[in-house]
């Protein structure tokens, strides 16, 4: 059997994280293993009980999460760290752009938490990166732009056919065997033009293919 998933819970609102832990209770996969009421504590509680995924509040007292959501990155870059699925307010461009590239793995609007947060949970889990079919036109829109002025949009456009359907392959979340069976090519082979693809954009981790390829306007939904 698998084991759980563990998480932590970060948000200065003791009755936010009773219901949250309420919610989460009821799903055999999860496990709440502790809770923060702050950034700082978040990261103290993180290193301390090392959790598989933190959900991060954004609005807190002292050290906010946007700014322990991108310590954890930094962490996570030179070693083992939890992935941060942010819980937000907002559903708007402005905000949702700086929290993927403060590290985040994903992000569930409060007011949808009791339907969202465990299939968000369970795809951060997995590696892949958490966006809402509802928001991803919105970040889309504010990427592509971007693409345009970074020169995501060149780079893209350097890369084989081939290499551009497995580019998109993986940031739908597809393994290397998965992959190779979609293209009809070995799991060895689709791992090789991940990392021609990786070195062609400058990649180093699957969220970053989530990032451009919405940059791109390659996922719209």
């Amino acid at each position: 059997m698998r084991a759980p998933i563990r998480v932590l819970l970060a948000d200065d609102h003791g009755v936010v994280r009773l219901g949250l832990r309420t919610l989460l209770g009821s799903a055999p996969d999860v496990e709440v293993v502790g809770e923060a009421s702050d950034g700082h504590e978040a990261l103290a509680q993180a290193e301390r009980l090392a959790p598989d995924i933190v959900v991060m509040d954004l609005s807190m007292d002292g050290m906010d999460g946007v700014a322990a959501t991108r310590e954890l990155a930094r962490r996570r870059g030179a070693g083992a760290a939890p992935r941060v699925l942010v819980l937000t307010m907002h559903d708007e461009e402005e905000y949702l752009i700086p929290l993927l590239e403060a590290g985040a793995s994903g992000y569930v609007v409060k007011d949808a938490a009791s339907t969202e947060l465990l299939d968000a949970l369970r795809v951060v889990a997995s590696g892949r990166t958490y966006v809402r079919p509802s928001a991803a036109h919105v970040l889309a829109e504010g990427w592509t732009r971007r693409a345009q002025q970074d020169g995501t949009r060149a780079r893209y456009d350097s890369l084989s056919e081939r290499e551009r359907a497995v580019f998109v392959l993986i940031a739908q979340g597809y393994t290397p065997s998965q992959i190779g069976e979609r293209l009809n090519i070995s799991a060895k082979t689709a791992d090789t033009y991940r990392r021609r693809i990786n070195d062609k954009m400058g990649f180093s981790e699957r969220a970053e293919y989530v990032k451009h390829a919405l940059e791109l306007g390659l996922l719209t939904a």
